[in-house]
This record gives C-alpha cells, sequence and structure tokens, in this order.
C-alpha cells in the first residue's frame, strides 16, 4: 500500500516543490579543516548503522496504546472533551495522537535530509562538507525508521501540519547558509529532540522507545555540528546581522509554541477543535510540557552567541529562559549512552533466547 492509503486527511498533493536560488559553493582548498569538525566527521563514519538490522522490528505495538505511553502524554487529557469520552473513543484518540506526532517527525527528518544536503551545497569549508554529508545518511536512515514504523506497525498518517511547512519553507528560501544552519540545526531539530526524548523516556514499548533512542544518538552529533559552526561564524557578523537572526529564532519559538496544536486530529475525530485547543493552550500540564521542549534549543542560543536583549526578553516572555544554564554537552553525551543502553538490553534479552532454546533442543 502506498502512503496515500495511510493518510487520515486528505493532502493536497503528493509533491511540494520550492524553487530554491542560492549559492553552491566549491571549495579547492582541502586541507583547512578545523580538528573539532575533523573529528565530528570520524565519529559520524564510525557510528553509521543500518535501520533495518539494529531495530527489533519483530516487535509489535500495543493496540490500544501503541507506544504505551502514560494517560498524561494526551494533550487533551483531563480536560471536558477527555472527560466526556468513551474507553473506545480515548483508545482511538491516542493511536490518532501518536500516529499524527509520528508523522511529524517523519517529515522534519525529510526536512533536515533536504536542508543537510542543501548545507553541503553552501558551506565554505571542506570539514563541514564532509560532516554534513555523513549527516545526509543519517537523516535518510531517520526517514527510513519513521516512515517504517508508520507503514508497518500504525496503519495510520498525516500530512505535514501547516506550522512545520511554514517553518521548512523559511528555512528553505533563505539564501544564507547560516540560516539553514539556525533553522533547521537549532531550532527544528532541537525540538524534535526534546520531543523524541519524551517518547524515549516515557514509552514502555520497547520498539517505539528504540526508535527515538537511535535516531536521537544521531542527533547528538548533529547538535554539536550545527553549535561549532556557527559558533565560530556568528561572532564575524555585525550587530544588526546577529539581530535579525535573533528576530528569525524567537519568532520561529513562538510559532512552534503555539501552532503546534493537533488542529488536525481533533477535527479528523470529530471532536470540538476550539476546545481542545483552549485545554492545549491553558492546562497547567501542557504549558509545562511545551516549555520542556526548549529544553535544548535555549542553551544551543546562548552557546552560539545569539544572545543579545531581543532573545533573551524572548524566551523570559516564553518563560524558558531558565534553560539556558542546561549544559547542552551532558545532554547530548546523555542521548548516546541511553542508545548504547538499548543495544545491551537487546543483546541480553538475544542471549535469553539463545540460551532457552538451547536448553529446549
Amino acid at each position: 500500500m502506498s502512503t496515500t492509503d495511510y493518510y487520515a486527511i486528505p493532502t493536497d498533493s503528493l509533491d511540494w516543490n520550492i524553487e530554491q536560488k542560492f549559492t553552491t559553493n566549491f571549495r579547492w582548498e582541502y586541507q583547512d579543516g578545523r580538528e573539532s569538525l575533523i573529528n565530528l566527521y570520524e565519529k559520524g563514519k564510525k557510528k553509521q548503522w543500518n535501520a533495518s538490522e539494529r531495530i527489533d522490528w519483530s516487535q509489535e505495538l500495543d493496540p490500544e496504546n501503541p507506544q504505551q505511553l502514560p494517560d498524561e502524554s494526551m494533550p487533551i487529557f483531563g480536560s471536558p472533551v477527555y472527560n466526556r469520552m468513551t474507553e473506545k473513543e480515548r483508545v482511538e484518540a491516542r493511536t490518532h495522537f501518536q500516529a499524527w506526532q509520528l508523522s511529524q517527525f517523519l517529515h522534519g527528518e525529510q526536512g533536515a535530509l533536504i536542508c543537510t544536503s542543501k548545507i553541503v551545497q553552501q558551506v565554505p569549508s571542506m570539514d563541514a562538507k564532509f560532516y554534513g554529508a555523513t549527516q545526509v545518511i543519517d537523516e535518510a536512515r531517520h526517514v527510513e525508521a519513521y516512515s517504517r514504523l508508520l507503514h508497518e506497525k500504525f496503519d495510520i498518517a498525516y500530512p505535514i501540519t501547516p506550522a512545520l511547512k511554514s517553518l521548512l519553507e523559511d528555512v528553505l528560501n533563505d539564501s544564507r547558509w547560516d540560516m539553514t544552519y539556525l533553522g533547521m540545526q537549532v531550532l527544528i531539530e532541537g525540538l524534535a529532540l526534546a520531543a523524541f526524548a519524551s517518547i524515549r523516556d516515557s514509552a514502555q514499548n520497547p520498539l517505539a522507545a528504540s526508535v527515538n533512542a537511535y535516531v536521537m544518538q544521531d542527533e547528538a552529533r548533529h547538535v554539536a555540528f550545527g553549535r561549532l559552526s556557527l559558533r565560530d561564524y556568528y561572532p564575524q557578523l555585525t550587530q544588526s546581522e546577529r539581530d535579525e537572526r535573533e528576530e528569525f529564532a524567537a519568532e520561529a519559538c513562538y510559532v512552534m509554541r503555539d501552532r503546534f496544536l493537533a488542529e488536525e486530529v481533533w477535527e479528523r475525530l470529530g471532536l470540538p477543535v476550539d476546545e481542545c485547543a483552549k485545554h492545549m493552550n491553558e492546562s497547567g500540564l501542557m504549558q509545562t510540557y511545551r516549555s520542556d521542549l526548549f529544553t535544548r534549543i535555549v542553551p544551543m542560543m546562548k552557546d552560539i552567541g545569539l544572545w543579545g536583549p531581543k532573545i533573551r526578553k524572548s524566551y523570559e516572555q516564553m518563560d524558558i529562559i531558565g534553560y539556558s544554564d542546561t549544559d547542552i554537552e551532558q545532554v547530548s553525551a546523555n542521548d548516546q549512552m541511553v542508545a548504547e543502553q538499548f543495544d545491551r538490553e537487546i543483546r541480553e534479552r538475544m542471549q535469553d533466547i539463545e540460551s532457552v532454546a538451547g536448553v529446549a533442543s
């Protein structure tokens, strides 16, 4: 079956074409590599993995709660709408919301694939081109993994949301190479990482948790790539140029906080969309969750040097400035360790199976 058959709501077209104008950079100096990026490139080569082999696709999802997430992960949990629903309706809502969320991960990863290939073309240093090439294959693998999870285990998918589509369009239409880094590597990927972590750490289903854990292990390197590249570049800009980038980042954060309300899901299920959105905007639980989505973005913005009055004021208004002291390197190191723990658990499980089989024979 094609993806079209899985979409829970119609999509206008299966193709989205963006006409772009930007400069493609060729570099004839091949020995100008920065040690930090060359080391990251070496790590990227060594850490490649096969989604068909590393992930145990034989595992099934729970038909009533696919990823076995707590009820509180439903954004309308505790609302009058939710309280009026029957258990059957809640099962349907859980399944559709989880499929919607994973669909946005899938579309976002394709966005990262396109953006990173653009970075390889544009970035004016060979070391960044080298590392960017490893990220391109990483992103293709992520698209493969989320696509397989949706097609084989959910049988439901959703089109890209207007908010994510708009952000991707802004990033791809900007001809400046650093804006592709800022929009994708820092902002969109930063938000996605926090969302991935919420599933990795809360899902009781091992397949759902492991897919997110392995994707996050790669993303830890991608975050470092963006930080290292922009941290070197932004001090070279004028204050007005940095102000422009801070304004873009602040507006993008407002969009990501306020416009990802899953209206498509509530409408598809015949629920009162305005009432669901109102709960998501006003619920203390949801406000905390939506703020937590910026745990990685805020410290990265500070680290790359976009930390002027404009961005700090915006983050104060959003009540997320407290994340500025987060140790992003420690967070990324933890992402790698968690993925390695999943590998150990899989090896132990396989050893147990082989041991039982040996006894039985």
